[in-house]
């Protein structure tokens, strides 16, 4: 037994790990009678309520990497990151109302098959095989290193290859019996995620306010946060000055005020909500108002995020400052796994589900996806097009074994050196020089007719491209500071452009080049999505849960702008 986590931790871990497979199985029990339907292997077509959907959606999107990264975030930064998931409720509201409409009219089921659909063949080939490499080597990867570091660090440090194949086995058991019992199982495992991210961020309150002598008492806990670390509590980040502190300077180069809310946060929420099969998934098998009322469900419980993920980072920076947490190890990173020390036995074992519910949903998510783009864009279309139902849901879970495989194999002795720039950062980088080109690419062939193939394969070349000049070599090739950009020195003393300006200027430049690029064709390109009148109006229900939304975001950037 560790020193770490005692017998009734692991008495939680053991219940809570039944339970969802108990669950799971039961959900499979239920499907056996069209085990070998394909669209309810890979969508559970019909079949998921609103609840599911957005519970799902929640349980896969928060990670390892939102848990360490974003807690390590709020320790350096402090309530500026909680934008992240904030604007994500509102990129989710803009996902339900326009986005979902247009992919369930086409009957769009993958998001390969919505560029084969709207533009061709060539470009839906291209991106296939880009999204599962992305899937595998980066997304995959990283969620199971950094998984498994973090529940390693709490179980004694000795066990991380055990933890790693652990977490490896518990998402293939969810994983293999498809898209229903994927989302069914997410709905506990977004509830333990909640409860103990909740009991975690309400302990960590509390022991705030014993080491100021305010007893165990979370609201002063809370009113004592913001007392000595004000300047955590300011959503906006100021532009660096001449007299700025090169610490001022990195937390404008990670999040750069007024700027993110221009450029790029926007490219990074609306292409991860609306054009990410891991994501889409969840809801292209239900009728559209079941679509769009889990949608904005999970929009709602996005509010509650940086009260799990982001509040505990603040309350380590405040403890540290005053001396009170010398078991931080690993800088900001290390914020949650020192919060949780406090945690007493039976409530750590909790904690620790929360985080597993976390990386395995992740897990068992990304697999699905990865499936799913395997089996019905590549293996069904180009290896064996007459594949019948039964093979194409033996093919997809041999796809799900071969991906967590791999992810295995390259996260063993981290081959791909996740651990040297760290997780959070390592998904950032290879993804954020993609997105501006993808989004591009879909926004423009959801909502204007006259979008060409040909401009397509050349923004998502283009798009990453200008990422690469933007974030790399713009500095040096054409100044430190120019119209379009201010290039700061970062901590290695090397200038570079804020990460969220890059994006925004390379999606500018990359639309205006499909564009430009799109006048030379037709009027109205052949493949273009038709539009019905109504086909974007909401229901008043829907209206309702909009409005509060917006209410509650807006209440928040008024108490801590």
């Amino acid at each position: 037994m560790s020193q770490n986590l005692a017998f009734a931790d692991y008495a939680v871990f053991i219940i809570y790990f039944l339970v969802v497979s108990i669950y799971g199985y039961i959900i499979y029990r239920k499907r056996e009678k069209n085990e070998h339907d394909a669209k309810a292997y890979f969508l559970a077509e019909g079949t998921l309520t609103w609840w599911a959907i957005g519970a799902s959606l929640i349980a896969s999107n928060i990670s390892a990497e939102q848990f360490i990264g974003m807690s390590g975030e709020g320790f350096f930064l402090g309530i500026a990151v909680a934008a992240y998931e904030w604007i994500a409720a509102i990129a989710l509201i803009i996902v339900a109302v326009w986005f979902i409409p247009v992919y369930l009219k086409n009957k769009i089921y993958t998001m390969p098959q919505f560029l084969k659909t709207r533009y061709n063949e060539s470009t839906a080939l291209i991106m296939a095989v880009f999204w599962l490499f992305l899937y595998v080597f980066v997304n995959l990867t990283s969620i199971l290193y950094l998984g498994a570091v973090a529940i390693n660090g709490l179980a004694g440090g000795e066990y991380l290859h055990v933890i790693m194949v652990g977490l490896a086995v518990f998402a293939l058991i969810i994983s293999l019996g498809g898209m229903k019992v994927v989302a069914y199982t997410d709905v506990i495992q977004v509830a333990v995620l909640i409860i103990g991210g909740l009991v975690t961020s309400y302990i960590a309150l509390t022991v705030v306010a014993d080491s100021f002598g305010f007893g165990k008492d979370a609201l002063a806990g809370f009113n004592l946060l913001m007392e000595k670390a004000p300047e955590h509590f300011k959503m906006i980040i100021p532009e660096p000055t001449a007299t700025s502190t090169q610490n001022e300077i990195d937390k404008y180069l990670t999040f750069p005020g007024m700027m993110s809310y221009l450029a790029g946060i926007w490219i990074i929420n609306l292409n991860y909500w609306g054009c990410n099969q891991y994501i889409t998934q969840r809801a292209l098998g239900a009728d559209l108002q079941t679509a769009r009322t889990g949608i904005l469900f999970a929009g709602f419980l996005k509010l509650l995020m940086p009260v799990i993920v982001m509040l505990p980072g603040i309350a380590a920076y405040v403890l540290y400052q005053n001396g009170d947490l010398p078991q931080l190890v690993g800088g900001k990173d290390g914020a949650y796994s020192a919060m949780l020390t406090f945690l007493p036995t039976g409530l750590k074992g909790l904690s620790v589900a929360a985080l597993t519910a976390a990386i395995v949903a992740s897990l068992a998510g990304k697999v699905n996806s990865i499936s799913t783009i395997y089996t019905l864009d590549v293996h069904k279309k180009y290896i064996q097009k007459n594949a019948s139902d039964r093979h194409q849901v033996n093919i997809g879970r041999y796809a799900v074994f071969a991906a967590m495989l791999l992810a295995v194999l390259f996260t063993w002795n981290d081959v791909l050196g996740i651990g040297g720039v760290g997780g959070f950062t390592y998904i950032q980088k290879y993804t954020g020089f993609i997105s501006p080109g993808v989004f591009a690419m879909f926004v423009l062939g959801m909502f204007w007719k006259r979008t060409t193939g040909a401009a397509a394969i050349v923004g998502v070349i283009l798009g990453f491209v200008l990422s690469v000049l933007f974030n790399e070599y713009a500095p040096a090739l054409f100044g430190n500071e120019t119209l379009l950009y201010t290039a700061y020195k970062n901590a290695k003393g090397i200038y570079e452009i804020p990460f969220h300006i890059c994006m925004g200027l390379s999606f500018f430049f990359t639309t205006l080049v499909m564009v430009a690029m799109s006048f030379a064709g037709p009027k109205v390109n052949p493949k273009a999505f038709e539009t019905e009148p109504g086909m974007f109006s909401v229901k008043p229900q829907t209206t309702v849960l909009i409005v509060i939304t917006l209410l509650v975001i807006v209440a928040l950037y008024v108490k801590f702008w």
